[in-house]
């Protein structure tokens, strides 16, 4: 079983000139997409609130959401991303 990479751009819904591309690892068992805060910021995302989130582990961890445009394949739509921390991988959830 290998490993599975999209690479797509993101942008700032509110301004979409701002954009960035990034790769996210295809995750079947994630719900939403997660990119790295740093990408985020840098295209002027901000976080809407806190949420928390169960990961594959177990474990419960915090993170900020807010909302990113979502561009493959010439169409973009726009969903909530969650801010992924250094130590996160960036991953493109199936709501994605």
């Amino acid at each position: 079983m290998g490993m599975v990479e999209v690479q797509m751009e993101i942008a700032n819904p509110q301004r979409m000139e701002l954009r960035a591309a990034v790769t996210l690892l295809a995750d079947t068992g994630a719900t939403y997409s997660m990119v790295p805060r740093r990408v985020l910021e840098q295209i002027g995302i901000a976080p809407l609130e806190r949420v928390e989130f169960e990961v594959a582990d177990g474990r419960r961890i915090q993170r900020d959401i807010g909302e990113a445009t979502f561009f493959w394949n010439g169409k973009g739509r726009t969903l909530l991303v969650i801010f992924g921390d250094d130590s996160d991988a960036a991953v493109l959830g199936v709501i994605s």
